[in-house]
């Protein structure tokens, strides 16, 4: 009998010895796992909103060229409507990040195809320029769309 109640005694003595330790192994886990993971997710989301902006304003803009009377018309109306569809996402169109070519003569002749490029970066959020070596850490980001110009446009 007394057997049995000193391995009692032991087991109460091993149970009680656990307590509060929850609460470290959940900040260990939360620290060291979930922030982490957390920022991971961040990021991947920004740079999956990034290639949706620029897909969406590399179409919109191939859409607002072709539809213009002039060429430099479809230059400003391109330019506006990619900065509309930046805007949607929440990001700035860079200056030199659209560039619209032409397959050769006049852009807006019925049958021509208007090529749309658009190349930036997205800037990964909260990695400060000191850890990347002096400059801020980005994605670089692609997009190209072909528009071809309605055959039956009276052309300009």
């Amino acid at each position: 009998m007394t057997r049995m109640a000193s391995a009692r005694a032991q087991i109460r003595r091993s149970a009680s010895s656990d307590r509060g330790s929850a609460v470290t192994e959940f900040l260990v886990i939360g620290v060291l796992i979930l922030m982490p993971l957390a920022y991971i997710v961040m990021s991947v989301m920004r740079v999956q909103a990034a290639a949706f902006a620029s897909s969406q304003a590399a179409r919109e803009a191939g859409r607002a060229f072709v539809s213009a009377d002039s060429v430099p018309l479809g230059h400003q109306r391109a330019d506006v409507a990619a900065r509309l569809a930046f805007l949607d996402q929440g990001f700035e169109l860079p200056g030199s990040a659209l560039s619209v070519t032409c397959g050769g003569g006049d852009c807006l002749a019925p049958g021509a195809v208007v090529s749309i490029d658009l190349n930036w970066a997205v800037d990964l959020p909260w990695i400060p320029s000191s850890l990347a070596g002096g400059r801020a850490l980005s994605v670089p980001i692609h997009a190209m769309h072909e528009v071809p110009v309605d055959v039956f446009r009276v052309s300009s």
